[in-house]
């Protein structure tokens, strides 16, 4: 292409300090260097995990940043020694890399990498390296991708090759939220035939938990949250039932333990609220439960008393869905493709980059499940 080996100037949308807009800059966007790719961003949405880091989290050392992370694009081109891309390749970013190599991307245990946390700074969110500049400032790279912008450089191991028929403007969820719940449940959890589940919070990646309960069979799916307006979206995508906790006059654990007969065998928490992640361990069975966190927060501990797991409940965590990067992503889009998957569900508004801040307008008041933006076009 005509710009490789060049700056590339182009429009980004620039978290200049927290709990504050976005702004729409010119941004200088540096060539690839060794091990590195330049991606055209087509289509990207806004996760909750954006209005995390700019309204709770709002790390010191965490801006200027460009953030946005679930996105879809085209290789512009690559640096030296990059020998899996080449311009023209349809690919996702990756806020969880794969290296491929290291002793967690060999082990089936984990989907963690070694090399991936080595890229992003602890705390603050965001990468070691960047490649942006505006108004002769260095501006961070949010989970090393930052996808609110028309070109991002990433390393290598942080994307995944897709499928040259999928569409970009509906697999950019695969990068974040559809993973995340779909594997929570498939992978996590491993939800059996004939179970029963409780998903903790209907935003995309709990209605992409459900999903997943559903492909694995589960019999009855028990959808959890505040908000009646999620319920029929819950039941589109395979819930059974919609419980909402400000309808009864008791603790949710025990409704739900009435409902299933002493607890759910798997349940999802999605919200990233300690309390919520204490009542979905709570609801599952004593005997065999198995809940799963997945929604995010670093600001406060969690609380629970022995027994809770003594009786035989297991724990866990979940980050991505338990997908390996690069694999899993590529896995999606074909299933996808295949029509094994439901990503059109998920997508309630289409805008354009420069309404940034009307997407996460619609996220902060929860009337939306996906916002997907164009922001270059194919």
């Amino acid at each position: 292409m005509a710009t490789a080996g060049k700056v590339i100037q182009c429009k980004a949308a620039v978290a200049w300090e927290p709990n504050k807009p976005l702004v729409i800059e010119e941004i200088e966007v540096a060539p690839p260097q060794a091990d590195e790719v330049r991606i055209k961003i087509v289509a990207t949405a806004v996760c909750h995990t954006d209005l995390y880091h700019l309204f709770e989290g709002m790390p010191k050392d965490g801006f200027p940043a460009v953030l946005g992370h679930e996105a879809a694009g085209i290789v512009e081109s690559v640096g030296p020694e990059v020998t899996e891309f080449q311009p023209g390749d349809k690919v996702i970013p990756l806020f969880l890399a794969q290296c491929k190599e290291c002793r967690f991307c060999k082990s089936p245990k984990t989907n963690q990498c070694e090399l991936a946390w080595t890229r992003i700074r602890q705390g603050a969110m965001v990468g070691k390296e960047s490649r942006f500049t505006c108004k002769g400032k260095k501006v961070l790279q949010f989970a090393g991708t930052s996808t609110f912008s028309e070109y991002i450089v990433i390393h290598q191991i942080a994307v995944a090759k897709i499928d040259p028929a999928a569409p970009l403007d509906k697999v950019c969820l695969i990068g974040c939220g559809i993973c995340t719940g779909y594997g929570a449940a498939v992978n996590t959890a491993k939800v059996e035939p004939g179970s029963t589940c409780a998903v903790f919070g209907l935003g995309a990646v709990g209605l992409a938990a459900v999903m997943g309960c559903k492909a694995a069979g589960a019999k009855r799916i028990i959808a959890v949250d505040l908000n009646p307006d999620k319920a029929e979206k819950a039941k589109v995508l395979g819930a059974t039932d919609f419980v909402n906790p400000k309808d009864h006059n008791k603790p949710i654990h025990e409704v739900l333990a009435g409902m299933t007969n002493g607890g759910v065998d798997y349940s999802v928490e999605c919200v990233g609220n300690v309390e919520v992640m204490r009542s979905a361990l709570e609801s599952c069975l004593p005997a065999w439960g198995v809940s799963v966190i997945v929604g995010w927060t670093e600001m406060f501990d969690i609380k629970i008393r022995p027994p809770h797991l003594i009786s035989g409940r297991t724990w866990k965590g979940s980050m991505f869905g338990g997908f390996k990067g690069k694999d899993g992503v590529s896995e999606m889009v074909k299933a996808y493709l295949d029509k094994k998957l439901q990503l059109e569900e998920f997508i309630t508004h289409n805008m354009t980059l420069d309404q940034i801040n009307d997407a996460i307008e619609l996220m902060k008041q929860g009337k939306c499940v996906r916002v997907v933006m164009s922001v270059s076009p194919e």
